[in-house]
């Protein structure tokens, strides 16, 4: 009874798990020394026992990510061309010498337009957090990430005439400030109005990516409503023939395997992470003050609240909020309503003294 007794008292703690994906007991999570790695006990200080624990690691992210999976998009734009990518996951992994497959996700968006444009690797200080997307369903979530990578990559493939077109605009856009180098410019682009751009040109107009992903961020939801009035993940099938019928249960079965190891992976680490004082638990964070999402409500949180205006208009399902403020190139949560900093440690506002008045 005497060792049951701490169990009862202790605070129960619950985990985000889409924000401990960069904590560093996630990424190199503890492991006994003299653990058997590939047949033979290893000290902790060997290449064997880091590149296991490194791998073990990403097995553990990979898990904790299946919790959420699909419930939100997490969305980087490139602060130097504008180009914009989508992510599952609330980190873009950075590290080139592991190629894990987030990487490759957010690296096969990238379309070649010319000499670098597309980064042999992700730099965190040159991808910043633009906007997030949370739903209720995970199923309506992968289709909308499914489509906005599909509107993005037909856009830079084929993009409309008008879009690689010079134009009034474009040169008024570009026309140097000096009168001098004004009057050059004028005198070699505006002949070429109508006429299309050069590679260069055109380059830099299909990466900047920044207004059209918000148009296609609100086109997908209105499509995505049509969808949903049509019965779409509401979990009724059309008719299957036998074998697909038994291929969908063999899918099915292995699905459940995987995430019961899954599961497993992750009440492991509960229990390693927890102590007498606190319990920790790891589950969808559904329900918060962050997700208050109700039936097929869509949240969507903003680094700057500005760029909605990017869109024509939204559909009445979804919401709107704020990105806490950020150094870090993970996304951010949503910034706490009714609280407004003013200052911050010794940067305090000076009170008015009594003798002035």
């Amino acid at each position: 009874m005497a060792s049951s007794q701490p169990a009862q008292n202790r605070i129960t703690k619950v985990l985000d798990p889409t924000k401990i994906g960069t904590w560093n007991i996630v990424r190199r999570p503890p492991i006994p020394n003299h653990t058997v790695i590939q047949g033979k006990p290893r000290e902790q200080n060997s290449n064997a026992f880091k590149e296991f624990q490194k791998q073990e690691g990403a097995r553990l992210r990979k898990a904790l990510n299946r919790i959420t999976h699909g419930k939100n998009i997490f969305v980087y734009n490139n602060i130097r061309t504008n180009q914009v990518v989508y992510s599952l996951t609330r980190y873009l992994e950075a590290n080139s010498t592991i190629r894990i497959r987030s990487e490759n996700n957010v690296l096969s968006q990238m379309v070649f337009h010319g000499k670098k444009t597309v980064p042999a690797t992700l730099r965190k200080d040159m991808w910043v957090p633009y906007y997030s997307v949370h739903f209720n369903d995970a199923k309506v979530g992968l289709r909308a990430y499914h489509l906005l990578r599909e509107f993005s990559m037909q856009r830079q493939l084929s993009p409309p005439r008008e879009m690689i077109t010079i134009t009034e605009e474009f040169l008024e856009r570009k026309r140097p400030k000096d009168p001098i180098e004004a009057e050059k410019f004028d005198k070699e682009f505006r002949p070429k109005l109508g006429w299309m751009m050069d590679k260069k040109q055109r380059a830099r107009v299909l990466m900047d990516q920044k207004a059209t992903s918000v148009a296609d961020i609100a086109a997908v939801l209105r499509i995505q409503e049509e969808e949903i009035k049509n019965g779409f993940a509401d979990g009724k099938r059309g008719y299957l023939t036998r074998t697909a019928r038994k291929r969908r249960r063999a899918a099915l079965r292995k699905e459940d395997e995987v995430s019961a190891r899954a599961a497993e992976r992750v009440a492991k680490f509960e229990e390693m992470i927890s102590n007498d004082q606190v319990e920790y638990k790891i589950e969808d964070p559904q329900g918060n003050d962050e997700y208050d999402l109700e039936g097929d409500e869509v949240k969507i949180l903003w680094s700057d609240l500005y760029d909605a205006n990017y869109a024509e208009s939204w559909p009445e399902r979804v919401k709107h909020g704020e990105l806490d403020l950020t150094r870090d190139h993970v996304m951010p949560g949503q910034k706490p309503l009714g609280v407004e900093i003013l200052a911050h440690e010794e940067f305090k506002e000076k009170k008015p003294s009594s003798s002035s008045s």
